[in-house]
């Protein structure tokens, strides 16, 4: 049986194995073949029973060309680069990768509410131009639980123990009312007020 992998370098960029696919018959792999049609694509398919790809599109033309194809294994979720209709015409059958990336799709998701809670590469970058150095004021942060966070003033007490408004917002903290903050960040309103 002869497989060929037409895009290999999108699941392979050289730290895994073909072996596996190896051992299941004559194995031809190529980093990358075209990601548009293009003649080269049936040209490396050849008499190939087998087609492993990821991004190089599969079309009537190509299935045409090629007529020993008895299967073909889309290396990722989404397989709109196969032309389905015509494959199960020619009784091809086209299988995908149902579901990969779930938990790293799960941990970036949870990465991204934090950066949005924390803006960790916003700070990050004022550190690396030393912008927090001229900076009269921090921005306001958001806790994953929605409170309102200031990095400098949250839980600070202050010395008048009045139960004045005022007073409270600064304990929970406060926007302020710094012009470079409002120039910096546009108009900022204080969930406190």
């Amino acid at each position: 049986m002869k497989i060929v992998v037409l895009d290999g370098y999108t699941e392979n960029p050289g730290d895994l194995s073909w072996e596996s696919l190896a051992a299941l018959g004559d194995l031809e792999v190529y980093d990358r073949t075209s990601y548009e049609e293009s003649d080269l694509i049936a040209e490396r398919i050849g008499d190939a029973e087998i087609v492993v790809m990821n991004k190089t599109p599969i079309s009537r033309a190509t299935l045409d060309k090629c007529p020993n194809i008895k299967l073909i294994a889309v290396l990722a979720t989404g397989y709109n680069v196969v032309d389905i209709a015509y494959a199960k015409e020619k009784g091809i059958p086209v299988c995908n990768v149902p579901n990969y990336g779930g938990y790293s799709v799960s941990q970036f998701s949870i990465a991204l509410m934090l950066e949005a809670c924390l803006h960790i590469g916003h700070h990050d970058r004022q550190k690396d131009t030393h912008q927090f150095i001229e900076m009269k004021s921090f921005r306001p942060e958001y806790t994953v639980t929605g409170n309102f966070h200031h990095p400098v003033t949250h839980g600070c007490s202050t010395k008048n123990t009045g139960s004045s408004n005022q007073n409270n917002r600064f304990k929970r903290g406060s926007l302020g009312t710094d012009s470079r903050i409002q120039e910096v960040y546009g108009v900022i309103t204080d969930p406190y007020s």
